[in-house]
């Protein structure tokens, strides 16, 4: 019988649970314990991580693992790359499970940033009013452009207030629709949306309501991974562990 482990924490990587238990698929979805009260799972769940590319081929050996999945956010880019190396040292199948990147459109005012530190430097002006769509990791790092009014939507209340001097925090779960969030923005007098390139459509409201508005947004590109198989919907994925075997991947 298939056992797969699933590296998860996106909607994808529930959805594909979800498929794996109704076929009565073996499977197990791991987080990385950043969400304090993730939804319920019809499949096992693990929280914690594994301590580097030795801890994981451990426990892919220990545990079993015939197939490994990358349903990890696009920018765990640490998590991502050792997983393409547990998985092949460990010698079993691996595939990334992982959302298009969005692309920008007719209307759409985005500047493209490679990372968090450039977005930093792009910021270091004048006061602004700024939509930091970013999650409550990275919140903090802003306290170095004290300056401005930053706008947070985090998806879990955080232990501690913030570091921002200036700053509204809105407690959400998406998905968010493109008029609460335009109404979001102007109620607060954004004027610039900072953010990652995730892609999906859970989060994409933010960009149809900037480009609703005309408002400027501040891409952070993804991080470069190394190559790997990559498939965009969950469906393909149980394509994907059908036909492995006789594809010898």
């Amino acid at each position: 019988m298939r056992n797969i482990l699933i590296l998860g924490g996106t909607t994808e990587a529930s959805a594909l649970a979800r498929l794996l238990a109704q076929c009565g698929d073996q499977a197990t979805l791991s987080y990385a314990g950043r969400v304090e009260s993730p939804r319920p799972q019809p499949v096992p769940v693990r929280v914690g991580g594994f301590g580097g590319v030795e801890g994981l081929v451990d426990h892919l050996r220990a545990q079993g693992v015939t197939h490994l999945v990358d349903a990890t956010h696009p920018f765990a880019a640490t998590m991502s790359a050792n997983a393409v190396a547990a998985a092949r040292i460990a010698a079993i199948p691996h595939v990334a499970l992982t959302r298009p990147p969005w692309a920008a459109t007719t209307g759409d005012r985005w500047r493209h940033v490679p990372d968090l530190t450039a977005a930093m430097e792009a910021i270091d002006g004048p006061t602004m009013r700024i939509m930091l769509a970013l999650g409550r990791m990275h919140a903090d790092a802003f306290a170095v452009r004290p300056q401005h009014f930053y706008l947070l939507r985090f998806v879990d209340p955080p232990l501690a207030p913030p570091a921002l001097p200036h700053h509204h925090l809105v407690v959400d779960r998406g998905p968010f629709d493109m008029d609460g969030d335009a109404r979001l923005m102007q109620a607060h007098r954004i004027d610039l949306i900072l953010c990652k390139n995730a892609g999906g459509t859970g989060a994409q409201a933010k960009l149809a309501a900037a480009r609703h508005l005309g408002l400027p947004v501040l891409m952070i590109d993804r991080p470069a991974l190394p190559d790997r198989l990559e498939l965009h919907d969950p469906q393909a994925v149980l394509r994907w562990l059908d036909h492995g075997a006789d594809r010898g991947v």
